[in-house]
């Protein structure tokens, strides 16, 4: 008798029984139940949405960054910066082009390694549903999962809203609290919980910041401005753009930084990333000594913005006026502007959870609880946050594949 047989007859008749049940349809879920059912498992995935991969779906703009080239486990925060070495090293960027290539959708590179489908993100979810049904796994949206049993015997039974279902492994891939509005919840975290799991503290990440009081008030009305800067926090540095909105900042750049920063914590941006601030201004004092520091600072900078510089943190005048220690400060003030953000926007806005299921109580090759045998968690609920970029997908490839190669 096979276990999950054993599972589905020890809670009672009438049970559908799998090898393997994968809670959540996202990304990670259905990589995982795709290499399960390659390796012959009955495998089946639930969720409590209306339709699969929904971050899928509005990720990248609706195109899909779903995978970056420079993936390394250098791009990730987690407790433990080790663990997601095995998976990424296991499952890459190239064998998830591969995939993509053999459904014949074409993609490019936008920039810094991020790959996007050339067409729309509904044909990476498209894929996915595509290799799923070639090795007979089956997915069901509408199921929401009510009470979960793990047997003396091994396996688990789960009350859901399809009927009761039996299985061998049983794989956590709910996600994180991000974009509640798309169905995101703790459940994960509470599941891990009630099997012994530590789940670190959880917050906001890849997400705009905000302003508060003379900060906001200072540089709301500039809602809209763009540009390109660098930003630094704690030893830190990401240069993207950013775009002043009428709450605070955002733009890639700030939505990379978020994910370092905490409420106190000093975060500078630098105006003119890539120039030595000194130097420039020397070079305008020497080559244009008539004009004013807001007209040189608007070649440079959108203009309200540099306008704005000089009305709060500069004095302006003609370059020539300035001394050399002037000129040291005013370059301080470009290559190191100082914010004083209050927060963030929190869980509407984030793109990803920080914190999660701690790794320490996970095996980092197979991602199966060490407590708790056939008991898996991948992807996004893990304690495993990527950079921007395309990064994320890659660990809900990765961790989805380490899962399902072993479930």
């Amino acid at each position: 008798m096979s276990r999950p047989e054993t599972a589905a007859r020890a809670a009672g008749a009438g049970h559908d029984d799998w090898d393997v049940i994968v809670i959540g349809a996202g990304a990670a879920g259905l990589m995982c139940a795709i290499t399960a059912g390659a390796r012959g498992r009955r495998a089946l995935v639930i969720d409590h949405a209306n339709k699969v991969g929904k971050k899928i779906l509005m990720s990248g703009g609706g195109r899909c960054n779903f995978t970056n080239t420079g993936t390394t486990p250098a791009q990730y925060l987690s407790a433990n910066p080790h663990f997601c070495k095995s998976a990424l090293a296991r499952y890459t960027p190239a064998d998830f082009i591969a995939l993509v290539d053999s459904h014949g959708i074409a993609w490019h590179e936008k920039e810094l390694g991020q790959l996007f489908c050339d067409g729309s993100s509904k044909q990476i979810v498209r894929m996915l549903l595509d290799e799923a049904e070639a090795v007979e796994v089956q997915v069901r949206t509408h199921c929401s999962v009510g009470d979960i049993r793990r047997l003396e015997q091994g396996g688990f039974v789960l009350a859901t809203t399809s009927g009761r279902l039996a299985c061998e492994s049983l794989v956590i891939a709910t996600g994180g609290l991000s974009i509640p509005s798309m169905g995101a919840s703790g459940f994960g975290y509470e599941l891990a919980r009630r099997f012994g799991h530590e789940v670190l503290p959880t917050r906001a990440g890849l997400v705009p910041l905000t302003l508060s009081g003379k900060h906001l008030e200072r540089i709301n009305d500039l809602s809209g401005v763009a540009l390109d800067i660098s930003a630094h926090c704690k030893g830190v540095a990401f240069r993207n753009r950013m775009l002043i909105t009428h709450r605070g900042l955002s733009g890639p750049a700030i939505l990379q930084i978020s994910s370092y920063w905490r409420p106190g914590d000093e975060l500078r941006l630098d105006l003119l990333p890539g120039e030595d601030a000194l130097a420039w201004l020397q070079r305008q004092q020497h080559e244009r000594g008539a004009a004013e520091l807001k007209t040189v600072l608007s070649e440079h900078l959108p203009r309200r913005l540099a306008q704005r510089l000089c009305e709060v943190w500069l004095e302006s005048r003609p370059m020539r006026q300035y001394t050399p220690a002037q000129l040291h400060d005013i370059a301080t003030v470009l290559s190191a502007w100082p914010v004083v953000a209050s927060g963030t926007e929190g869980w509407r806005t984030a793109e990803v959870t920080l914190g999660g299921v701690d790794t320490r109580g996970i095996s980092s090759k197979t991602m199966m609880s060490n407590t708790v045998p056939g008991l898996f968690f991948i992807g996004e609920v893990v304690d495993v946050t990527g950079w921007l970029g395309g990064y994320n997908f890659q660990w809900a490839w990765a961790s989805g594949h380490a899962a399902g190669s072993v479930a």
